[in-house]
């Protein structure tokens, strides 16, 4: 069992262990659920260690083979083994804090380095541009904002849909044009909360470009914007 919430809160609980008929059972400072490691504040900071951990052990076993690879080859082993552990749920690592987040940068870093040959000297943002991949920050970013297009034209489960209200949907006054999709956004008073989807997705999708907000943009125009 896992208790989540501020450090301030989880400070002043005493609980141990809660007994279940007869059984006991033990309060623990993290769990893992479908390869996400979650802490009880949400820091994410296990699952970033967890992630680094692993692709970095993918990468060491790489670069022993790395010249005998086309560069096609490099790229798809690299996504196989390296770039798909950083996409991961990675949704759920928005606004994480800054040194967790340039922890996973670190990680596609050495790995666009691996790929290209680039050396450490080399102006990493060239690099990512050369094999036309997004950094970790504008990656979680994107994942969470696709969520909320799939939310908002019913392409996503009940569960997540119900955590994206448009504007003209829920009777609050909006001056701006009934094309373009605008999200409501709740209040809350923690910053636990302003990271949950449904606060943090709407938030973020109603900072995208009114030109890719609007009712009828496809998703590869979305995808590609």
């Amino acid at each position: 069992m896992l208790w989540l919430g501020s450090k301030y809160k989880l400070i002043k609980l005493s609980i141990q262990d809660v007994p279940v008929l007869s059984a006991s059972i033990k309060i623990v400072d993290t769990a893992r659920d479908l390869g996400v490691v979650t802490d009880s504040g949400l820091a994410m900071s296990d699952h970033v260690t967890a992630v680094c951990r692993s692709a970095y052990y993918q990468l060491r076993q790489l670069r022993m083979i790395v010249r005998s690879l086309s560069d096609d080859a490099k790229k798809m082993l690299v996504q196989s083994f390296v770039s798909c552990r950083l996409d991961y749920c990675n949704s759920l690592l928005y606004r994480i804090s800054g040194g967790l987040l340039q922890r996973l940068q670190s990680v596609q870093n050495t790995a666009a380095r691996l790929i290209t040959g680039a050396s450490r000297r080399d102006h990493i943002t060239l690099v990512l541009r050369q094999i036309h991949c997004l950094p970790v920050k504008q990656r979680i970013d994107f994942k969470l904002a696709v969520l909320v297009y799939k939310s908002l034209r019913g392409l996503a489960p009940p569960y997540m849909s119900d955590d994206c209200q448009l504007v003209m949907d829920v009777g609050h006054r909006h001056l701006g044009s009934s094309d373009v999709y605008t999200c409501v956004v709740p209040r809350t008073q923690s910053q636990i909360g302003d990271r949950s989807f449904s606060v943090a997705g709407p938030q973020l999708w109603n900072n995208l470009p009114t030109e890719i907000r609007r009712r009828g943009t496809t998703f590869e125009h979305y995808r590609r914007y």
